[in-house]
């Protein structure tokens, strides 16, 4: 691993923009986070080092919106989730990775174009949506830490407020980052080079989420979805593109 000034800013922005988004906005934009590490290091390096991140970063966004979950959400999604989790560790390395970016931007896109275009929110979708956007989440969150997009979809037809909103995506990802770490450390992925870099990145991790709660307090609630939807949409052209090529 080469550690030059490209990888350095990179992989500083990559932290500081997940920080940012799992605090302030539900975790949706820190799918960039693996691609954009990915272009100087391998895919593999990219998820074990962000993995630590993620769960530093889960700990100021808990403090903050712990009070404010909906456990029946959380009920209801968090079982299938750990069974994507187990698909994801039994076929790490077989499944084709390009493929699934496709899915799951083209997925995002047009969600997101029907969100923005459609008044949609507060139909309540049947339970087996709930459940089966848990499983795909935390399959996509074990492949590249990308649980926001499937989560998101669910969570934004639910009659939610923005901050319970915000706290059940946290509790989720948080939830699903801690049971990742048993398959990872079995994949070997967890080892002293990647855990070192991941400790010295922990200051711009503070600072992400930090910056994200400072943005998402002076955002008004309608602002607030709209910049989810859209940022779904940006996600999702970026996820093609990465797969496509």
């Amino acid at each position: 691993m080469v550690y030059d000034w490209q990888f350095i800013a990179l992989i500083i922005i990559a932290v500081l923009i997940t920080g940012i988004s799992k605090s302030g906005f539900a975790g949706g934009v820190g799918v960039v986070a693996v691609p954009l590490i990915s272009l100087k290091a391998s895919p593999a390096f990219a998820v074990a080092v962000m993995l630590p991140l993620l769960i530093v970063m889960d700990v100021f966004s808990l403090k903050a919106w712990w009070r404010h979950r909906i456990g029946g959400v959380l009920w209801l999604m968090l079982p299938p989730a750990v069974l994507g989790v187990a698909l994801g560790f039994l076929t790490y390395g077989r499944f084709d990775e390009n493929l699934l970016k496709v899915l799951l931007g083209v997925f995002s896109v047009l969600f997101g174009l029907w969100g923005l275009l459609k008044p949609f929110r507060g139909r309540i979708l049947p339970t087996w949506v709930g459940g089966l956007s848990g499983g795909i989440a935390g399959f996509t969150s074990f492949i590249a830490h990308a649980g926001g997009p499937p989560l998101n979809f669910y969570l934004l037809q639910r009659r939610l407020t923005r901050e319970q909103f915000l706290a059940t995506a946290v509790v989720f990802l948080a939830a699903i980052n801690l049971v990742k770490l048993v398959p990872y450390g079995m994949l070997g992925l967890l080892n002293v080079e990647n855990l070192t870099v991941a400790l010295m990145l922990f200051p711009v991790a503070w600072l992400g989420v930090r910056l994200g709660l400072i943005i998402q307090q002076r955002l008004s609630g309608e602002l607030f979805f709209r910049i989810i939807l859209g940022l779904l949409i940006l996600l999702g052209v970026r996820l093609i593109l990465d797969g496509w090529s």
